[in-house]
This record gives C-alpha cells, structure tokens and sequence, in this order.
C-alpha cells in the first residue's frame, strides 16, 4: 500500500492539481478524488504512516470508504492511473477484471502489516511440522531414558542401603542399622511410584523389593519390635509374587517362640512345613527340631519325642537325637533313651585330619582355613552332645546309676567314638565324688595311674579334691604337685593349690595360683569366682566387684553371682544397688527365702518397714519354719497393733518350741492386749501348770483375778509369795557361793601357805548380805495394781 501511495503522489493528476492550471481537463475529475483521499488517507499526512505502522491495531474496525472495492472499480480515472503503472499492464479486455484482483490484492496486502496471532493449520504436514515431530519424538526418548536412569539410580541406591544396615547390625549397631532398613524401604517405596506413574509396573525388581522387606523384618526383630517384625514377614508371606516367601512362617513361629506364645508358634511352623517340598530334606529337620523344642516347652513330651522321631528320619542330626533322648528322659523310658543314644553313636562325622597329610605345606596351609575350623566345630559339638547324653543315661536309669555308665562305655567302646571312651571314665568318677561315694570314686580314679598324661594329670587333680574333702590338706597338695608336674597348664590343680592356701589363710599364694589358672584359661569360672571371694575377704572390695562383674558377663543371670555382687555393695553401704542386684535374683530365684531375707534386712535399715514385712512375709511362704522370720513378723503385728495377727505367728512359734515359755507368754499377752481377759487368764493358767515357778505369769494371774473379781486370787498370791521366797533363796546361794569361790581363789593366789602351819580356818570378810526385800503388799495398803510397769515384751526389737 506504501507503493501505491508514492505512484499517486507521481502522478500527472496530482501534478496538474499544484500547478493551478485551470484549463487543464484533469482539473474537475481530480478535485474530487483528491478530496476523497486526502483528509482521512495517511498518505496525505507523512507524519502519521509511522503511527500507523508502529500502532497496527488502531482504526482497525472502522469502516473506510476509500478502501471500498466497489468505489475503485467504478471510478475511471482510478482504473486508468492504474492501466499507466507497472501493475496495469494487462490486456485491455481484463482491464476491469485485474482491477478488480488488484483491489482484493491490496486489501490482502494490508493485512500483512497485521501480526498473525494463536491461528495453527490442524491437519497439514509440512517441513517445519516433520521438523517438530521428530524433536517431539526426541524428547519422548530422551524422557524415558532419564526415567529409566532413574529408576536404576534409585534400586542400586536402595542395595546400598541394605548392605550398609546389615554391615551395621553386625558391628552391634542395632538402632542404626534399623534406620538404614527403614530409609532403603521409603526409597523403594518411591521406586515403585515412579513406575507406577510411568507405565512400567511390569518392570517392576521383586528380588530388590523381597530383598528390602527382609531386611527390614530382621531388624525389627534384632530390636525387639517383635509386632512390627511380624507385620514385615506377614507382608512377604501373603504376597503370591515371592516364590518362597511362604518359609519365614519359621521366622514368625520363631518370634512366637520368643514371646512365649508356643500355640502359634508350632502353627507358624507346621504352615512353614506345608510349604516345603520333601527333597529339602535339611529344612524340614530343623523345622521338626523347634517343634519338638516348642513342645518340650509346654511339658507335652510325647509330642515333643513324636516331632523328633519324624525329624529323625528325615536325616539323623546330633541335635534331634539328644533333644530325643532328653524327651525320653522325661518320660521315663530307659529302653528308647539307649535306641536314642544309639542313634546318636551312628552318626557319620567328616573326618579332616590335617596331620596325616602327607605334603607339609599343604597341610600347613589346611590347618587354618574355614573348612578346617567348621569341621572342628562340628565334632566338638557332637562329643559334647554324646558326653552329655552319657551323663544322662547314667544318672537316669532306675537301676545302679554306675551300671547305666558302664553300658554307655561298653556301646562307645564299639563305635567311632571310642576314643572317648576314657573320658566318659572321668565322668563316671566325677558323679561318684559328688554323690559322695568317695571309696568308689578312687578306685575309679587309681584306673588312669597309666593314662596318657593329660588324663592322669586331671585324675590326680579330682583326687585332690578327694583328700581336701576328707581333710587331708598335705596329702591334697602332693596329688596338686604330681598333676601339675605332668601338665602344668591344668586349671584344676592351680586352682585347688590356691584354695588350700587360702584355707591357711595364705593370701598372696591364693591369688597368685587363681592368676596362674587364668594365664592357663581365660575362661576358668572356678579361679574367677574364687578370686572374687578372695579380694572380698581381703576387704579389696574394688578387685572383687571387677572379677565378679567379669563372671556375670559371662554366665548372665547367675543367682549366686548376683547374691555375691549385691552382699558387696551391701558391705560398701550402697544400699540402692544391693535392693536392685537382690531384686535381680529374687526375679530368676523367687522361692529362695534367704534372699527375701536379705532385701529385708536392706528395706529395715533404710526404715522402710512396709517393703521388709513384705519380703519377709514372702519368705516366710516358702520357709514357715524359720524362727527368725516368724518372731519378725510377729513383732511388726504387735508393734501395729494387731494383736490378733500377732498371736497367729506366736501360736506357730509355740509349736516349734514348745518348752520355751516366752511363747507361750506372748499368746497370753496378746489375747490380754486384745482384751479377752477371761482366755488370757486361762492361757495364764495353763502356763502355770507347767511352769510354776515362772514369777511373771503368776503375777499376771494374780492381777487378772483381782481385776475380775475372781476368787482364785488369794490362792494365787499364796503362790507368789512362796515363788518369791523361793526364788530369793536361790538367788542367795548363788551370790553365797560365787563370792565363796572368789575368797577363796584370792586367798590361795595371793597369800602364801606356810609349810608349818596347820591353821586353815576361813572367815567371811564379805559378811553377810542382806536379803533383799521385793514387792510385798504391806498391809492396809491401797495401791491398786496396773499393767503399765510391767515389761512384758520378751522380743528383741
């Protein structure tokens, strides 16, 4: 439009109109249309074509007739200024039809100047839309490829979480290692999402997945959140994708085993059992064992001997067979007991034995390694399995219990085990000492005069203890130093040594023979214990405390450690400590009376009478024949108040002691005190007959009587009266012939006899002391009697 503007401006009309020519035949035709154009088009004005083109929207709906279609065709000298211009040079004949085109042409060209707004082809395929299909497609790819480094990214992160809560739970760090299987579940968790939202489900890790939920369920279960551990395995056993997720319903039957809920234990474990194939035949053994184990718990022991029976024939393990045996033992059947132990005998352990190797640095490079240490475990167990399943059959047979060890040897002898069989020897000698049969456990121990000398060296270590039983301290210290001399590193002698030496009251010798023991073995309970008690004797209460520590680290909840423990505190005045280490064994020993007694002897001291009534009380339930308690008890009832009470134990006192009057006493003072004067009056009675010369019960009849009005009191002052006499008669005799003795033994010590005199007479420088007066009543006298100067309280308090 800018074109045709500047063809106008050059054109001879426009020129004739500044001219002024008034001939001129343009000058009428023109007039017209340059008023028709100038006032309103902007290319009369140069100035507004810049506003026009910098503000395309203005004017934009108004209606302009210039710019109308119809006008410019119809107009002659428009036609023909545009037949003279470049754009006209057309055949005359489609003069009219191109002005036509070229006036819808300009106003199209118009529009250009418009700018095109949200207007997009739909359907059309051209080079810039392959252009974008093909980056659309690009960064669809690329998109899927970051999801999918990701979801990658994210699993072996996961793994890493794992792998470093079990390296935790390893090294101790039970809480810390839960967190880590806590943070590698959210991870996974968010894994799973990111699938989830992007189409992948099919993709989806079961292993990381089952790998994670494990993990997690075993940490709960380390941290004791038994509840949460079964939820996690729950979750894993109901999920249909986890191929054997169905086999830790042993792992839940075990958490149930631990929580003492033994009939779901054994569900746990026979679903478990459902779930495995019959080739597995290793699992199914041990699944067999805790159920056995489970019934053994709840006393059901022909069940529990059943569960090993069939665990046994899936494949004969040491453990099946012992727990076997010890069910029969239970049940009191020797005959299956032996087919047990039998069993057990068959048993085919490898063999490794590195010294018969013939090239030597094989054998040195065999002799450290896992297979070699493994094999070793398992042998060690199964003899400990077979020595203690001796020890069992020789103590339960019902027969001769040395018959039922000799039976034991006899089938060892004949098995690969019979290099044991000298051991089971030593045992057999071993429960003849502790039973006390000492005759018959040294002829027994005489047989290893010719054992190798590690077996006679702990065969003259027994018999030292023999000859310490009997009190022969010398002779036990020559058998100390043969044994010693045949192997020097035996535990047993050293710490035999020290005891004799600390029974001569040879300390330094007693903790240099239990050090000397612990350098031999580290782990001698004996030389520990002993070395506790020595330091405690010594008064090095810091020394004992650490060796008896060490011990209860050892042998975790040890009654007798604990007592040992607290009874130092106790001497070190730390009375919170000792309540709670004798709390501790009262909680694992709570029918041992002795310790109620000492917890309260502890709460008496710290004045707290209520908590010591309550142990003593206690005590007294499980040991009634204690004279100490039931005096206790008896006196905090009379000290209460409660009388009545009080006489319940008092009674029981009496039947324990019947010939000591203080009880039968203190029946009659506490039916006096609770105001039953006629029973009182009675017991009083009752107590005179058979004690008569007792003075308080007849001074307690003759005031009961007088205070009831009774006729028997005259009788019973009598009695009193002559009671008296009597007693002060005695009395007398006694103070006459104790200074008797005193002036004669003076005189004998202090003056010399001569040996020519014959006068040996004696005369009393003393005199004669006069007989003290008691208590008559004088005559006329209105003093009336009363209970409250009178001490008849016979307990010490």
């Amino acid at each position: 439009m800018l074109r045709l503007a500047s063809f106008l401006f050059q054109s001879p009309a426009i020129k004739c109109f500044h001219s002024n020519n008034s001939d001129n035949e343009y000058t009428p035709s023109i007039l017209p249309f340059l008023f028709y154009i100038t006032p309103h088009s902007p290319f009369f004005y140069p100035h507004m074509s810049s506003q026009f083109v910098t503000d395309v929207y203005s004017g934009f709906d108004d209606y302009e007739h210039a710019y109308d279609s119809q006008h410019l065709a119809n107009d002659v000298y428009f036609q023909e200024a545009i037949v003279r211009s470049s754009h006209g040079r057309r055949p005359t004949s489609r003069m009219l039809s191109r002005s036509m085109r070229l006036a819808t042409s300009v106003r199209v060209d118009t529009s250009i100047h418009r700018p095109l707004t949200a207007v997009k082809g739909i359907g059309y395929s051209s080079y810039h839309n392959k252009i974008e299909a093909e980056e659309a497609k690009a960064a669809r790819e690329n998109n899927e490829d970051n999801i999918d480094g990701r979801i990658k990214e994210g699993e072996s992160k996961a793994m890493e979480l794992v792998k470093e809560s079990v390296i935790l739970r390893s090294q101790g760090n039970l809480k810390g290692a839960l967190e880590k299987a806590k943070e590698a579940g959210r991870r996974e968790r968010s894994i799973v999402k990111l699938r989830d939202d992007n189409n992948r489900s099919e993709s989806i890790n079961i292993d990381l997945t089952f790998c994670i939920l494990f993990n997690l369920a075993q940490m709960y279960e380390g941290n004791d959140l038994t509840t949460e551990a079964i939820n996690s395995y729950t979750v894993i056993t109901k999920n249909k994708t986890f191929v054997n997720g169905g086999r830790l319903k042993v792992n839940i039957g075990n958490i149930h085993f631990k929580r003492k809920e033994y009939n779901k234990a054994i569900k746990m474990y026979r679903m478990a059992l459902d779930q495995i194939p019959a080739v597995q035949k290793t699992l199914r053994m041990a699944i067999m064992k805790n159920i056995g184990l489970t019934f053994i718990k709840m006393g059901r022991y022909e069940e529990a001997a059943y569960a090993f029976e069939q665990g046994s024939e899936e494949r004969t393990h040491p453990s099946i067979a012992f727990y076997s045996l010890l069910s029969m033992y239970c049940l009191e059947d020797n005959e299956k007991m032996r087919d047990s132990f039998i069993k057990l005998l068959e048993i085919h352990l490898p063999s490794h034995d590195v010294s018969k190797e013939k090239d030597g640095l094989l054998s040195q490079i065999t002799m450290g390694d896992s297979l070699t240490h493994f094999i070793r475990a398992i042998r060690l167990k199964t003899e400990r399995f077979v020595l203690s399943a001796a020890r069992v059959i020789g103590m339960g047979m019902n027969e001769e219990p040395t018959s039922g060890h000799e039976w034991c040897i006899d089938m060892i002898k004949q098995s690969s085990f019979a290099y044991m069989a000298s051991e089971l020897e030593m045992s057999k000698a071993v429960y003849l000492m502790r039973e006390g049969r000492i005759k018959e456990a040294e002829t027994a121990l005489s047989l290893f005069s010719n054992a190798p000398p590690k077996m006679a060296s702990s065969a003259l270590a027994n018999r030292s203890i023999l000859e310490w039983m009997k009190g022969n301290g010398g002779e036990a210290l020559n058998h100390i130093n043969s044994s010693l001399l045949l192997d020097r590193y035996n535990t047993t002698a050293h710490v035999m040594e020290g005891i004799i030496a600390f029974q001569n009251e040879d300390i330094a010798k007693a903790i240099l023979c239990m050090q000397e023991a612990l350098q031999n073995d580290a782990l001698c309970m004996q030389a520990i214990y002993n070395l506790g008690l020595i330091y405690k004797k010594a008064q090095n209460l810091e020394s004992a405390l650490d060796y008896f520590y060490k011990l209860n680290n050892m042998l975790r909840n040890n009654v007798q450690v604990l007592c040992q423990l607290a009874s130092i505190y106790e001497y070190m005045e730390d009375s919170g400590q000792a309540i709670e280490l004798y709390s501790q064994a009262n909680s694992l020993a709570p029918t041992d009376p002795s310790i109620l007694t000492k917890l309260s002897n502890i709460y008496e001291s710290e004045q707290d009478k209520t908590q010591a009534f309550q142990c003593l009380y206690d005590s007294y339930r499980y040991l009634p024949s204690d004279m100490k308690t039931v005096e206790w008890i008896a006196a905090y009832y009379l000290d209460a108040q409660f009388a009545e009470k009080a006489v319940t134990y008092f009674e029981k006192a009496a039947l324990m002691q019947p010939n000591e009057i203080k009880w039968h006493m203190m029946i009659a003072s506490c039916t006096r005190r609770s105001g039953n004067y006629h029973k009182a009056f009675q017991l009083y009675k009752a107590i005179h007959n058979k004690f008569p010369s007792h003075l308080p019960c007849l001074k307690f009849l003759v005031r009961i009587a007088t205070d009831l009005g009774m006729s028997e009191a005259n009788e019973y002052a009598s009695r009193l009266q002559k009671a008296e006499r009597v007693n002060q008669l005695r009395q007398q005799r006694e103070s006459d012939s104790a200074h008797g003795k005193s002036g004669s033994a003076a005189s004998v010590h202090s003056l010399p006899i001569p040996l020519n005199s014959t006068d040996l007479s004696y005369t009393d420088t003393v005199g004669r002391v006069e007989r003290p007066k008691t208590g008559l009543r004088k005559e006329g006298s209105t003093r009336e009697d009363s209970f409250d100067d009178l001490d008849d309280s016979f307990l010490p308090m």
